[in-house]
């Protein structure tokens, strides 16, 4: 398996941020734990002193004397019990007893006997007070624990104090061993809690790592490649937008093999129509030179085609101009405000000199007032000059050409065999001419400008078979 940089990572930051927070939870652990068990041995330690305070208590200093051979056993018993020593202490500060299990001896002792600063200590409790110290005595040469109960006679009075002093130590070894149990515990945790972030650390990037070779695939043009991840989170939402960077990619190398045929479509189309007028003006242009023909009459039918194939060459020539223009994004169209039936009138005006060869006549129906629309006079009448001019080429002699306004459409429909039904998706394409005797002299870019001036006004222009024969193109203008 080929190494995962971001999963090393993951993987290493997520031990880390178990060690910090193991060395936290020890920490915290540490001081509670320890302070619990100080708590509860103060407490026993207070339970112990506060219980033999009270047996001694009625029984004054001759009386604990008397006694002394059956509290020496209970109070042996005391010292084994709570693991301390037992001291009692009278109002004169006389050391009564002294020691710790077997070793407790009976008589008066010296008060020098005792570790230093008991005095605080036993002043404290022979006002009433049981009281508490730590690091109180440095006998056992470690930290200590010293409580100290009075012990009151039968009017209330305080005749004497108890003291119990025992070493922490037991509490230090508690902790250790709540802390040698913590730390096998959380070493097994990070054994675990380790395996298991590289594991989700590799699943967490596997989508990525698939990612990254559909992103390498895209790059070297295949554009068919998918994440297919499905998963509701940003990885997921990274993964669609390049599965929708992948298809978009897509469609524009499919654009772009469209106009790169479109192109050499283009230029083949060009070269074609270019050759045949060269080539008949270059014939007549020799034949007339060589005086192959030399009869007046064939000299003047030469001459007269001659100019035809120029003057088709001039016209192919401003319409390649035209649509070069039209279809240049910073080509500007000066835009105003333009009365739509006065544009109507001027093309129909110009399409009757082209209709009267054939008797057609260009019937307008326009209402009145009529709108206003923003737009280029001089572009509109072109567009709208090159689809009456191809309704009256394919129609019959003697008829009608319409030409109607309604509401926000304009109707021009002629009266001929109309557009055959496979010829209609590819009527607005440069150089696209069906066949016809009709379409001969045509260059076959008119209606290619035509849609191209529609398009820069937001004009949508289209073409239908009317019902009653014929062709109708129809003008969607867009709201004034």
């Amino acid at each position: 398996m080929k190494k995962s940089k971001i999963a090393l990572k993951l993987s290493f930051n997520f031990a880390a941020a178990l060690l910090l927070f193991s060395f936290i939870i020890g920490s915290v652990f540490l001081v509670l734990f320890k302070n619990y068990t100080v708590e509860v041995h103060k407490n026993e330690l207070q339970n112990y002193a506060e219980s033999l305070a009270k047996a001694l208590s009625d029984e004054g200093t001759d009386g604990f004397g008397n006694h002394m051979g059956g509290y020496g056993a209970y109070l042996r018993f005391i010292g084994e019990i709570a693991n301390t020593d037992v001291w009692i202490v009278d109002e004169n500060l006389n050391l009564l007893t002294v020691g710790k299990g077997n070793k407790m001896m009976n008589g008066r002792y010296n008060f020098t006997d005792l570790p230093e600063n008991a005095s605080e200590l036993i002043d404290e409790v022979l006002q009433g007070e049981t009281t508490f110290s730590k690091d109180f005595s440095n006998i056992l040469s470690q930290p200590t624990l010293t409580v100290g109960a009075p012990i009151k006679n039968e009017n209330g009075g305080i005749w004497g104090v108890v003291l119990l002093h025992s070493s922490v130590e037991g509490s230090a070894d508690a902790v250790n061993r709540g802390l040698g149990i913590l730390g096998i515990s959380i070493v097994l945790a990070l054994a675990v809690t380790s395996i298991l972030s590289i594991i989700l650390s590799y699943s967490f990037t596997r989508p990525l790592s698939r990612m990254k070779q559909v992103a390498l695939r895209l790059s070297q043009g295949d554009y068919f490649v998918q994440c297919g991840i499905n998963r509701e989170d940003e990885i997921g939402e990274l993964s669609d937008i390049l599965d929708l960077l992948a298809a978009r990619l897509k469609e524009a190398s499919r654009q772009s093999e469209k106009l790169e045929q479109l192109r050499r479509d283009f230029v083949a189309n060009i070269s074609h129509e270019l050759r045949t007028p060269i080539t008949v003006m270059r014939g007549s242009l020799e034949a007339l030179h060589e005086k192959v023909v030399t009869e007046p009459q064939k000299v003047e039918e030469y001459y007269i085609q001659m100019i035809d194939e120029a003057r088709f060459l001039e016209r192919l020539v401003g319409d390649l101009l035209d649509l070069s223009r039209l279809q240049n994004a910073d080509f500007i169209v000066n835009l105003s405000p333009v009365i739509l039936c006065d544009v109507l009138s001027d093309a129909a005006r110009s399409a009757k000199q082209l209709a009267q060869e054939k008797q057609i006549e260009i019937q307008t129906e326009m209402p009145e007032p009529c709108m206003c629309i923003q737009g280029d006079y001089g572009r509109l009448r072109q567009m709208f000059l090159i689809i009456l001019d191809n309704a009256i080429k394919f129609s019959p002699e003697n008829t009608a050409v319409h030409i109607s306004v309604i509401g926000q459409r304009v109707l021009i429909r002629d009266h001929g065999p109309g557009i055959e039904l496979q010829h209609i998706p590819h009527i607005f394409e440069r150089f696209y001419k069906a066949q016809g005797t009709q379409n001969k002299s045509g260059t076959g870019l008119g209606l290619a400008i035509a849609k191209q001036i529609a398009e820069r006004h937001n004009i949508k222009l289209s073409v239908v078979n009317h019902s009653d024969g014929g062709a109708e193109f129809t003008f969607e203008l867009p709201m004034s």
